[in-house]
């Protein structure tokens, strides 16, 4: 293997090859989910290995400076860590296909790591099972149709932060259906208000209209989503880390929003939304009848709402 003067494998030889090496689905998978642990690694990148193989291939980055790692909060794990890229690790996967337009995102500390474990590890949680049912459906959805941390304009100078895009092709006999959403991942760290405001930004984002500069009257390219999307994306919202009746009051809330507010209103005219509990998700699959639709109804799959 080639080193670099610094003593760390020289780029070309973590460069995408037709077998795509673990080593490189490692990085890839690093730089676009933020951060992850080994099973979850293993999860994503591969199901029916054992752990010891993303073991040894997590070792070997760390000790050539690629990747760092951070234990768990929990005491009771203190043997599990999370991993991420180093600064020199985001450097070398800036250019390859899957990141292209994907803003650089090294961490240069333990510390800074450790800030921002719980909710990146539960946005990464959160795509597990999404892919683990189109494996068992026969559906397309994979680690590089996951990406965290989307941002978009709403106006104003301001900005929509999705926790995720997730593209998933449903595949049955003589049909191909392409679905998108827009996923945010409720921790139950913020007031039940201040998660249902998210929505009116989603509301805000739909009738986004992008002005052409340099005129004396703006004139309206259309909305600004049709850049992205040819369809607005689903909205789906993911809660954990509280009780059942919290969770419950929490969905709820985002319904009243749903109801209360002119411009989620009309979103929801024209757009699926749902809302799920994260352990309903890991244990009957996503496409079980977990979510409850924002505009009423009883629960269905995500498909479906």
């Amino acid at each position: 293997m080639t080193r670099s003067a610094s003593g760390v494998p020289a780029a070309a030889d973590l460069a995408p090859s037709p077998s795509e090496p673990l080593r490189l689905q490692v990085l890839t998978a690093l730089a676009l989910h933020r951060m992850a642990t080994t099973g979850q690694l293993r999860q994503m990148l591969r199901p029916d290995s054992s752990r010891q193989l993303v073991s040894r291939v997590l070792n070997k980055l760390c000790s050539t400076g690629f990747v760092g790692l951070t234990p768990l909060p929990d005491s009771g794990r203190s043997r599990t860590h999370a991993w991420y890229l180093t600064p020199e690790g985001s450097r070398l996967t800036r250019d390859l296909p899957v990141l292209r337009g994907r803003p650089p995102y090294p961490i240069t500390s333990t510390t800074a790591a450790s800030l921002k474990t719980p909710h990146t590890l539960t946005v990464t949680r959160t795509h597990l099972p999404f892919a683990a049912d189109a494996r068992r459906l026969g559906h397309e959805h994979g680690p590089w149709d996951w990406t965290p941390e989307v941002s978009h304009p709403i106006g104003e100078g301001e900005r929509l932060v999705a926790d995720a895009v997730m593209h998933y092709t449903v595949v049955t006999d003589d049909h191909r259906r392409k679905l998108r959403a827009f996923v945010e991942v409720d921790r139950s760290t913020m007031s039940s208000e201040r998660l249902a405001v998210k929505l009116i930004e989603y509301g805000r984002l739909f009738q986004y209209e992008a002005q052409t500069v340099g005129r004396r009257r703006p004139v309206s390219t259309g909305p600004a989503w049709l850049r992205w999307y040819p369809v607005f994306p689903r909205v789906l919202f993911v809660l954990t880390s509280a009780s059942r009746t919290r969770l419950a009051g929490r969905i709820s809330d985002l319904q009243a929003m749903v109801t209360q507010h002119p411009l989620v209103a009309a979103l929801a005219r024209e757009v699926q939304m749902g809302a799920a509990v994260l352990e309903d998700i890991e244990e009957h699959g996503p496409s079980g009848a977990v979510w409850v639709p924002l505009t009423g109804g009883e629960p269905r799959p995500w498909t479906d709402l």
